[in-house]
């Protein structure tokens, strides 16, 4: 299961490539990928398990269950596939003395900057090229598989001060080396020329037809274990991929049930969710209302079949960290190991409340599975995560929760191999369930 795991992390440096990986687990096991500008109707024809895509980059998996919406609902598994990065800016190349080439990049979400120092990073994302008219650009993805760029710190001879904190500009000190202009032909064409032959070794592409992109940086450094007896997880994008991939085994590994389960993977949550691929989205929402229509549903029929859904936002949390133990919550503060961890906040930032809490420890415990519970220490803001934002276009039942893992937001974050195994545990539960708990 692991090494299953370590695969995806490793073919999925941005969340284009990730809902790649997913759509091809998916079509392997005999979903049927639908267009969501088509009707659904053929989608209950085929024996019930489909799946949809919006922008490339958010995919929602369904498999119809056995007895009406409107009586046992929805089973909605969400998580999010985007992670802090580097965006590639437009006319990224930046020529400096001697003929060094950067890259010109913008934050995406929140990383920890300093993180990304120091060590080989890739490209990856989706490259536009002209397609039969206007509106119908071709999309083809992009990684080179190889270490590309890095972003080199300054000597400490020329900052004395920099073991005791380093503010970072987002604007100069985070922009990675390309390489060496080697003749003229290179200048201002070297991003473009890689583009070219990277997309070009699967099908040739003319740099004529090239007309945007939305590229990334990403870590080069292949995803591992590693501990005494390899009970640590290291990757980049454990937050949130370990999460999509987990949904996706537990998906994978059920059968169909009473009610109807919902894999939902959105994007753009790490800048707050609120895209037309992004938890903030209608798009759920009305593929939702579509399902129940064409099984001859009315709208009293789904909004009864919302009454009766139960979702769990799967989201990671934040691990007991011993050398920050000050961080934490004195009583109550998960620890890596110790099973899925149920997220509260009074502010309202978690969907979870005692009654949902209770239904995702239960099924925990029918999993055999050990489970946590996280609180902020109560000096120390916390985040957000996408519960409460589907919350409020579908007034669902729900949880957050997630594994607990150690460096959240590093280029390198730490989580526990027992902790993925739990989780994928708790969501086969989640998915078999046959009662409808309130």
């Amino acid at each position: 299961m692991i090494n299953r795991l370590l695969h995806y992390l490793d073919a999925s440096p941005v969340n284009f490539l990730a809902v790649k990986q997913l759509s091809a687990a998916l079509d392997a096991a005999g979903f049927k990928r639908l267009d969501a500008s088509q009707p659904l109707t053929t989608a209950v024809a085929d024996g019930g398990k489909f799946y949809v895509t919006k922008n490339d980059s958010s995919l929602y998996a369904f498999r119809l269950g056995r007895k009406p919406l409107s009586d046992v609902g929805f089973r909605l598994l969400c998580a999010h596939c985007d992670s802090p990065t580097f965006r590639i800016k437009p006319n990224a190349e930046m020529l400096s003395d001697g003929g060094l080439v950067r890259l010109n990049t913008e934050v995406y979400g929140g990383p920890i900057m300093s993180t990304w120092f120091d060590r080989p990073l890739t490209l990856a994302g989706r490259v536009v090229v002209r397609g039969a008219d206007a509106f119908s650009p071709r999309t083809r993805l992009f990684h080179i598989q190889r270490p590309l760029l890095q972003i080199s710190s300054l000597a400490i001879h020329f900052n004395r001060a920099v073991n005791d904190g380093v503010k970072l500009s987002r604007q100069k000190d985070v922009l990675p080396l390309l390489g060496l202009i080697s003749s003229e032909l290179e200048r201002g064409n070297m991003l473009l020329n890689l583009i070219v032959d990277e997309l070009s070794k699967e099908e040739p592409v003319r740099r004529e037809d090239i007309l945007d992109f939305d590229l990334y940086l990403a870590d080069a450094v292949p995803a591992c274990t590693f501990g005494a007896r390899n009970e640590f997880l290291s990757s980049g994008r454990l937050d949130d991929l370990s999460m999509c991939f987990a949904g996706l085994e537990a998906l994978l590994g059920s059968d169909v049930a009473d009610a109807t389960q919902v894999l939902a993977i959105f994007d753009n949550e790490e800048t707050g969710s609120q895209t037309k691929q992004g938890a903030g989205s209608p798009f759920l929402a009305s593929l939702l209302r579509r399902i129940v229509g064409v099984q001859g549903g009315s709208e009293e029929d789904f909004w009864r079949a919302v009454e009766h859904a139960f979702m769990i936002s799967a989201d990671n949390a934040h691990a007991f960290h011993p050398n920050y133990a000050e961080k934490y919550d004195p009583t109550t503060h998960p620890v890596l190991g110790g099973g899925p961890v149920i997220k509260f906040n009074a502010a309202q930032k978690y969907a979870s409340d005692a009654v949902s809490a209770a239904v995702f420890a239960s099924l925990c415990e029918e999993a055999g599975v050990p489970y946590q519970r996280f609180v902020n220490h109560s000096d120390v803001a916390g985040g957000s995560t996408l519960g409460n934002i589907l919350a409020a276009s579908l007034p669902l039942r729900g949880v957050d929760m997630g594994a607990g893992i150690l460096a959240m937001h590093s280029c390198r974050e730490t989580g526990s191999v027992a902790d993925y195994e739990y989780c994928v545990r708790a969501f086969m539960q989640f998915f078999k369930h046959l009662t409808n708990q309130r």
